[in-house]
Order: C-alpha cells, then sequence, then structure tokens
C-alpha cells in the first residue's frame, strides 16, 4: 500500500463537460453485467431482510391475524415504495433542523416509514397508532440487528451508506461550481494531496507495538509491516490527559493546561475541561491564530479546534453538527446509521455486564466496578466512532485540506477494564476497521489523502489508592489538616461535565488519574512550604509519609522541590538529598516536573502516586483501574504512526508542542500551510507570550 489514499478529482478544477464519446462509456459502464448484478442483489436481500423482519413482528404483534405470504410480499414492496417517497423529504427535514433535531428525527423516520406502510396495508392487519408505533419499533430492531448478522459484523453496509453521501456531496459541488447536475462516469483521480489526522485517545506505543505483532490490527499492520508507515513513540510529558495533549497539538500550548481539572485563584473557579463552557473559556488562551487546522482545516470530536474553519463535535464549540454537516443528518436518517448504532449500542450494555461479571468471577485483579454511568458511556462511544467517520467521509467529498479527529472508544473501555485487557484490545481493533473503512472510501474523496494516526497518552494500570489503602485522597488530607482547619473538610473536586461547581472550601483537592493537585483556596497567591507548614503543620509531612504518595512537589526558597519518603529532588538544579524519588518515574522525570511547575493555575501542592517497579502499576486518586495524568508506567508514552517517506525534523518527540511543530511541518511539505513555518515561529516570537505568571504571586 501507498502512504496516501488514491482519491478523486481536484476542488479546485472545474470538472471537464462530458463528451457524446464519454456519454457512451458511462451508460457501458453503469449498464454493466456486474452492477446489474450487485444492484440486484442488493434489492433482493433489502426485499429478503424486509419479509423476515414483518413476518417476524406480525408474529409477534397480539391479535393480529396471520397472513399468507402474498399479503406480506405485497407489504413488502408497500414498505418499499412508501421509504422511497418519505426518505428523501424526511433527510430534507433533518438537514433543515440540523443538530439535536437530526437525532431525534434519524430514529422516527425508520419508524415513520414503517407506521405508514402499515396503515396504508390493504389487510389492515394492525389498527392504533400506539400498535403501530410497537410494530414499527420492533421492525426497526429486528432490521438492524439482522442486516448486522449478514454482514458478519463487518462495515459493509456502512461503507455503502457513506460512499452514497460522498457522491452526494460531490454532485452538490459540481452544481455549484456549473459543472452537469449529473455524471455517471468516476472523476478523474486529482493531484492535490490532503492530511487525516486520527487520534486513538489514550493508546500507548507499547500497547500498539503488542497489538500488530499479535496480528489483530491487519490495516495498521499492513502499512507498518508493508513499509508505507513507520511508527515512533514520543513523551507527552505532564499532565497526560487529553486536554493538555491536544492544547499542545492542535495550539502548540501545551503548559496552559495543569490537569483535566483545577482551580483558578484569580477567579475562583473549578475548571473541567470536558464542560463545554470551561473549554470555550479557555480555548482563547490558547489560540494565537495559528493552530495546526487554521488554513482550512476541519475539527472533528476534540476538546478545543486548533483554530479549525469547520468544527464539530468539538467540546470548546458546545454544538451538535448544524445543518451545513450532512454527513451528520445521512447518518441518523440512514437505516444503516443512528438506528443500527443504538440497537448494536444496546448489545453493546449487555456485552458489557457480561464481562464484567467475568472478572468477579475470576477475581481478576486490579478491577474496578464498572455499572452506572459506565454501561451508558460504552455504547455512546461507539455511536460517537461511527458518527465521527460519517463527518470525516462527508469532509473527504467536501475536499478539506486537514482533518483531526479524536476517537475515544479505546481510551473509554481501557479506564474501566485496564488498558491491556481482551475488551480495550476488542475497542482497539474496532478502531484499526474503521482505518480500513476509510482506505475503501477513498476513492470517492475529493483530494489524495494521506494518514497520520496518533494517541494523546497512553494508560497506567493499577488499583486505586482507595482500594489499596481504605480511603480516598481527599479524605486523608481532611484528616491531616483536620486539626488545624475551622473552616471544614478537604473537598474532592470530580464533578461531571453538567455538574455545578462544589462549595469551595480552604483546602481543595483536585484529581486527575494519579495526578493531585491542592489547592488552599483562601490564599490568592501560591503558596511556598513555609507558608503550608504554617497554616497546617501535619499536611506535608504526613503527605511525603504515605506510602500511596510517591512524590509531593513543592516551592522551597531555591525552587520547586520534589519529595519522597527517603529523599528528596531540587528540580532546578538537580541535587539530590538521600533516595532520589524520582528514580521510579524514568529519566525524563524532572523535566517533565519542571516543565509543570511552570503552568498556568498549577497547584500549591502536586501529588502523584507511588509506582510499583517492578509491574508499574500506579494508584489513581479516581476510581479508575487505567489511568492518566501524572507519571508512573505507560501513561506519558504515546506513539505517532506516519508515511514512512516523510522526514522527521526531531529524533525525540518530546512534548505536544514538538508533535504541533511536526504536523504543522508536514503540512508546510505538503503545501497545505498558507504561511511557512519558519514565518510562523518568527510570529510567535515576537508576539505578547501567552504565558502568565501573575497566578504565581
Amino acid at each position: 500500500m501507498c502512504d496516501c489514499f488514491p482519491v478523486a478529482v481536484s476542488p479546485h478544477e472545474p470538472p471537464p463537460a462530458p463528451t457524446t464519446r464519454d456519454l457512451r462509456g458511462e451508460l457501458r459502464v453503469l449498464l454493466s453485467w456486474r452492477r446489474v448484478f450487485n444492484r440486484l442483489r442488493a434489492v433482493l436481500r433489502s426485499a429478503l431482510v424486509t419479509f423476515v423482519v414483518l413476518t417476524a413482528t406480525l408474529w409477534l404483534m397480539p391479535g393480529v391475524a396471520s397472513a399468507d405470504i402474498v399479503q406480506t410480499l405485497g407489504l413488502v414492496l408497500l414498505v418499499a415504495g412508501t421509504g422511497a417517497v418519505l426518505r428523501p423529504l424526511l433527510l430534507v427535514g433533518i438537514v433543515a433542523l440540523g443538530g439535536w433535531g437530526a437525532m431525534l428525527l434519524g430514529v422516527v423516520a425508520q419508524i415513520t416509514v414503517i407506521v405508514v406502510a402499515l396503515e396504508l396495508d390493504p389487510a389492515e392487519r394492525i389498527s392504533g397508532l400506539p400498535s403501530l408505533v410497537i410494530a414499527a419499533i420492533l421492525a426497526v430492531v429486528f432490521a438492524a440487528i439482522i442486516d448486522w448478522m449478514l454482514d458478519s459484523g463487518s462495515d459493509d453496509t456502512f461503507v455503502k451508506e457513506a460512499k452514497r453521501l460522498m457522491r452526494g456531496v460531490r454532485r452538490r459541488q459540481m452544481r455549484q461550481a456549473g459543472g452537469p447536475i449529473l455524471t455517471l462516469r468516476r472523476p478523474r483521480q486529482g493531484t492535490e494531496p490532503g492530511l487525516l489526522m486520527l487520534q486513538f485517545d489514550g493508546l500507548s506505543e507499547p500497547v500498539l507495538r503488542w497489538a500488530v505483532r499479535a496480528g489483530n490490527l491487519p490495516t495498521l499492520g499492513y502499512w507498518l509491516r508493508s513499509g508505507s508507515h513507520s511508527m515512533v513513540g514520543w513523551h507527552t510529558g505532564m499532565p497526560s490527559t487529553t486536554p493538555a495533549s491536544q492544547a499542545g497539538i492542535l495550539h502548540g500550548a501545551f503548559r496552559q493546561i495543569p490537569a483535566f481539572r483545577w482551580y483558578e485563584k484569580d477567579t475562583g473557579k473549578l475548571m473541567v475541561t470536558n464542560r463545554p463552557r470551561d473549554a470555550a473559556t479557555i480555548e482563547p488562551r490558547l489560540s494565537d491564530g495559528r493552530g495546526l487546522l487554521r488554513d482550512g482545516g476541519v475539527s472533528i470530536g476534540n476538546a478545543f479546534s486548533g483554530d479549525a474553519v469547520v468544527s464539530l463535535l468539538t467540546v470548546s464549540h458546545a454544538a451538535l453538527p448544524g445543518r451545513s454537516a450532512r454527513g451528520w443528518a445521512a447518518f441518523m436518517a440512514s437505516p444503516y446509521g443512528f438506528t443500527r448504532a443504538l440497537v448494536l449500542g444496546v448489545g453493546e450494555v449487555f456485552t458489557e455486564l457480561h464481562q464484567a461479571r467475568l472478572q468477579r468471577r475470576r477475581n481478576l485483579q486490579p478491577r474496578v466496578s464498572r455499572s452506572g454511568a459506565f454501561l451508558a458511556l460504552r455504547p455512546a462511544s461507539m455511536l460517537l466512532r461511527d458518527v465521527n467517520i460519517s463527518l470525516i467521509a462527508e469532509q473527504m467529498a467536501r475536499g478539506a485540506p486537514a482533518v483531526y479527529c479524536d476517537l475515544v472508544d479505546y481510551d473509554e473501555v481501557a479506564h474501566h477494564a485496564g488498558p491491556a485487557r481482551p475488551e480495550s484490545m476488542r475497542q482497539l481493533e474496532s478502531l484499526d476497521r474503521m482505518l480500513g473503512v476509510l482506505e475503501r472510501l477513498a476513492p470517492e474523496a475529493a483530494r489524495r489523502y494521506h494518514i497520520v494516526v496518533l494517541s494523546d497518552h497512553g494508560q497506567s494500570q493499577g488499583a486505586t489508592f482507595r482500594q489499596r489503602y481504605g480511603e480516598t485522597l481527599d479524605g486523608m488530607v481532611g484528616r491531616l489538616s483536620a486539626p488545624d482547619q475551622a473552616d471544614g473538610p478537604a473537598t474532592p473536586a470530580e464533578e461531571s461535565a453538567n455538574e455545578p461547581d462544589p462549595p469551595v472550601a480552604p483546602l481543595l483537592v483536585v484529581s486527575s488519574g494519579n495526578l493531585s493537585l491542592l489547592y488552599l483556596t483562601r490564599f490568592a497567591h501560591r503558596l511556598c512550604r513555609a507558608e503550608i507548614d504554617e497554616a497546617y503543620p501535619r499536611l506535608v509531612p504526613g503527605l511525603v509519609a504515605h506510602p500511596g504518595i510517591g512524590l509531593v512537589v513543592v516551592r522551597d526558597e531555591d525552587g520547586p522541590v520534589a519529595l519522597g519518603t527517603s529523599g528528596l529532588h531540587r528540580l532546578r538544579d538537580g541535587t539530590v538529598e538521600g533516595a532520589d524519588p524520582l528514580l521510579p518515574y524514568g529519566p525524563q522525570a524532572r523535566a517533565d516536573l519542571l516543565r509543570h511547575q511552570d503552568a498556568m493555575h498549577v497547584g500549591d501542592l502536586v501529588l502523584i502516586s507511588s509506582v510499583d517497579p517492578v509491574t508499574e502499576e500506579v494508584a489513581a486518586f479516581e476510581e479508575l483501574v487505567g489511568s492518566h495524568g501524572g507519571l508512573g508506567g505507560w501513561q506519558t508514552e504515546a506513539v505517532l504512526v506516519h508515511p514512512s517517506r516523510w522526514p522527521v525534523g526531531r529524533p525525540e518527540l518530546d512534548g505536544p508542542d514538538a508533535v504541533h511543530r511536526q504536523l504543522v511541518e508536514w503540512l508546510d511539505m505538503l503545501g497545505l500551510r498558507t504561511q511557512p513555518v519558519e514565518a510562523d515561529e518568527l510570529e510567535a516570537e515576537t508576539s505578547a507570550p501567552r504565558l502568565s505568571r501573575a497566578h504565581d504571586g
């Protein structure tokens, strides 16, 4: 395989008018035996599925008289005719409504077709709107299950629907460009390049290498074995979280984000990066107008936009795709889109319950509860994956020069199952299948797309802090600070994206994986060790002595110092007293901690859990068996898969900002940046710095 997708006509060149000879050739292609056979096979399959679905539905409905085969076949034709008339009208309505309207009408469209067909049934076997709706819902569910079984779990029908969407987009572009309204021939291949950047959220380099060697990822494995692509690891630094990494990758502003959650003393706000209102507040701090996607790029499913022209399902923009995103509407309206994903998502819930039960029966350790909100997250992530691929397909048809999309399936499951457990590997395999889907969609695209696969961080496994020591971190901090605290105990900050900020306590514990930031909120500036000891004399010694705390980082008179149970490490000059507490965290720990100390709104105290020197397991301060945010294990070992012939300007990619520069250089190499990299860097050096340390006092 080559390092790019062979694709179609350039969007900047008007299509040539077809000649008589061209039209004859196109008709021969259209009427070729293979195409006719494929169309007949699709029609017969659709009729067979509809016949089986209607037969089963009528049999299950109470009080419905049995009907002969001829009557049911007549109903099959009625459903086909009703769908041919109603679906285009419903799709127009879905496109007009956009956003939430598409989600609602996506399901309603499928049900409406069946309801109308049953109402028009001459046999009048079902009467009354409630019965009609129930029968329609059963039929839609059965159809989704049968289609999935016929495809043996493949993505054939999804690919066919995506191709139909892409061809529709191209036809509309031809009309807008003044070309022929209808052309039967496939457009000639173009030469303009494009770049797809697909982020496999939470995937570490060691896990990916192991999965490729095991032969579980046929698409990525073929790319790497054939030599078309190369794999390199890169070091994320701290915090190893999606928002921080994307702030760097998309905007080159990694140090603006100290964790997944943090407290801002100057505004008195607790910031949570998966809350749209907080992400919208944060993005202007990151953006200088020179983001990764500024030149006509598209952001799909990310935390921040990267200065993209089009942002779809991006948290900082806090909106579902609107009327212009036909891929969203088409996915919702298609029988193989939202309805199929919804039905299969229910199956994912039962799969999750079964897998969690197996873990309990085998007494697999470490493990955490996999009930509650996670039961909804698992099918939601699968639905989001299919939506994202549909949106990518639409942008490929439109000829977007660069697309960056975050696919979260693996990360969500690995948090609760473990980063290398079978359930997580299954999600990784599904993402590899999506790469194969994009390969199959490439001939319908408007550019010659290259593809880069990267991750934003890895994950580290381990029993949680509460499981190991019988109390949460905030409970322990409350104990250590209680004698000196008149205003109340320590308060954890782990609310979800939709919950309001809790009341701010004098001592606030804000955790992200095995990283925790502690804030003394009564003080407007960042405190040093002496000031903390004066306010809470037992706090720092108690934290340092606890076996679950590997590092306590605090500012001293000589700068930041990392304290461990048996020694300390002065980060500024590298002086070590006693046993070096940084040794279990790898050779880059000192640089990571120093860089983190310069981040905006970092805590008065920074805590990192202990790490097992043999298993490299960490103790997350959240109830997650797979975690990331701090240091230790594989959480800082991200990966980048790129076309082998492309130069890597920096042998060691250290930090998300370095990955940002590398991606910008590749975009520049492809001619997809309006301004050379050198000019961007010069502007960045001469403009006012985005990093302000006024909050440190």
